[in-house]
């Protein structure tokens, strides 16, 4: 002790511990286990940091099969501006069956269409978690019938270990159809994409929590079995650079939709996004209407999605949250007579029953879900997901933390969240008079905007009229700007 303070006493990085010899050490001691104590201790049951206690308790008690019921009434504060609900209905009907909750994926160019559950596991790599969860992922998706997102680590042995149907996601790294130069390999690409298990094909443009960034997997996290998944090398960070190289206008990205859908023997493609300067987005559309090509969906990613790590101002001031790009996408598809026959799909921190209803109520056609689907697992926001040291063996290769997951008692309580998910959203939707979520619209749902005032989503929000971008007489300004100056050949303004 006598040693450790002289040596505090001398250093000179640290004031406090000059000041205040190896008692100034506790302020570290302290700062480390901040984060446990404001958890379990401090805050109260609706802090949303990131994600509320009520939040992550309402997952645990469904993937238990546990009961969710609250006693004594809501703790939320039903006059407080931003709280929303559904409209109920004076006649309510029989709950409809959640097995019928599905969607229909694939346009006119598609030769194996998809029939996709509502609610699915949203894009998470291999390497950002560990092969346990991925295995337990996607045995509770083969087991409920749902899809399971690779994320852009491309296919592992683990996401094929239990046949789950999987959504391959393509990132600008390319990982799994990667050249030697890191370009887009077209043979090893149509190697993959046409085993069957393989369902539909997306195209990551840029990812909720950190648009325009790219991302990077630490060499300390990559193990052998990973770098043979993605085709890169051993000891080095791995990479996915901010913008692909196959394609750099609207125009051209139509082109490798094309191709990938012709490589995977006509499988939908599509491609997902977080909504940034509106008007790329508007120029990808005019693109779609230019060349005649159009992707089979489009899933909008939100900036309040989630990623192991991301830089601050990233994560908290760039990219458009979830629902104001769903909407932006879907007047624009609506506005330009496309809408049906492009199905959208949405992320954004999405764990109820009353979330997938409001986003539905929004233009999606269905919801990914990726930190509902970790809390399933077991995953207790520790916040440590860039360490490699997730206590739960989630989000981590290290092999002894990885055996606290059990993969058959994990894959049962995913399975078990997001059969119990889609039953009370059945629930729900009955008590609102609808027998099915496709008929949920603006309408049902009411937002307070003020301690003395309520209103409709439908009042809230713009809403396009069929072919009303194309016609002339778009009523609104933003979007009537914003389509003029949108270009098919760029991505740059008009």
């Amino acid at each position: 002790m006598a040693l450790i303070g002289l040596f505090d006493l001398a250093q000179p990085v640290h004031s406090i511990r000059r000041n205040y010899p190896i008692i100034g050490r506790m302020r570290w001691f302290f700062e480390d286990i901040r984060p446990e104590i404001r958890q379990y201790l401090i805050e109260d049951d609706y802090e949303q940091l990131p994600f509320s206690r009520s939040q992550r308790s309402l997952v645990y008690a469904r993937s238990k099969n546990e009961s969710s019921e609250r006693a004594f009434g809501t703790q939320l504060d039903v006059y407080e501006s931003g709280y929303e609900f559904i409209g109920h209905s004076n006649r309510p009907v029989p709950p409809g069956d959640p097995a019928t909750f599905r969607v229909d994926i694939g346009g006119g160019d598609c030769r194996q269409p998809y029939r996709a559950s509502i609610l699915n596991i949203s894009a998470m790599s291999f390497g950002a978690l560990s092969a346990n969860a991925i295995l337990a992922l996607n045995q509770g998706a083969k087991l409920g019938g749902f899809a399971h997102d690779t994320g852009e680590g491309s296919i592992s042995p683990h996401h094929r270990h239990h046949g789950g149907d999987l959504i391959w996601e393509i990132g600008s790294g390319y990982f799994g159809c990667r050249s030697a130069d890191g370009g887009f390999d077209p043979r090893a690409f149509e190697e993959k994409a046409t085993d069957p298990q393989v369902r539909m094909i997306e195209i990551k443009l840029s990812q909720g929590a950190k648009p325009g960034h790219g991302g990077i997997l630490p060499a300390s996290k990559i193990t052998e079995e990973i770098a043979q998944t993605r085709g890169v090398p051993m000891g080095q960070d791995c990479v996915s650079p901010a913008r692909h190289s196959a394609f750099s206008t609207p125009n051209e990205l139509m082109a490798f939709i094309a191709e990938l859908r012709q490589l995977s023997g006509g499988k939908p493609v599509g491609f997902k996004l977080c909504i940034g300067q509106p008007w790329e987005f508007m120029g990808m559309v005019k693109a779609m209407m230019d060349t005649g090509i159009l992707p089979d969906f489009v899933v909008v990613d939100g900036a309040e999605g989630g990623t192991g790590a991301s830089p601050l101002e990233f994560s908290d001031h760039l990219g458009m949250p979830m629902r104001e790009g769903l909407l932006f996408v879907h007047n624009t598809l609506v506005g330009t007579g496309l809408r049906d026959r492009i199905r959208i799909g949405a992320a954004g921190k999405i764990v109820s029953a009353f979330d997938i209803a409001a986003t539905r109520a929004l233009g999606a056609d269905w919801v990914n879900a990726a930190r509902g689907f970790m809390f399933a697992l077991g995953c207790i926001q520790s916040l440590s997901c860039n360490t490699n040291r997730c206590p739960v063996g989630v989000a981590t290769q290290d092999p002894l933390l990885q055996r606290a997951l059990v993969v058959p008692e994990k894959a049962e309580r995913v399975f078990n969240f997001h059969r119990n998910t889609l039953h009370a959203l059945a629930e729900m939707l009955a008590a609102a008079g609808l027998d099915h979520p496709s008929q949920i619209g603006p309408h049902h749902l009411v937002r307070r905007v003020s301690q003395t005032e309520v209103r409709l989503f439908s009042q809230l929000h713009t809403f396009l009229a069929e072919g009303e971008l194309l016609s002339g007489s778009c009523h609104s300004s933003f979007y009537k700007n914003v389509w003029d100056i949108a270009r098919a050949d760029s991505f740059e303004l008009l």
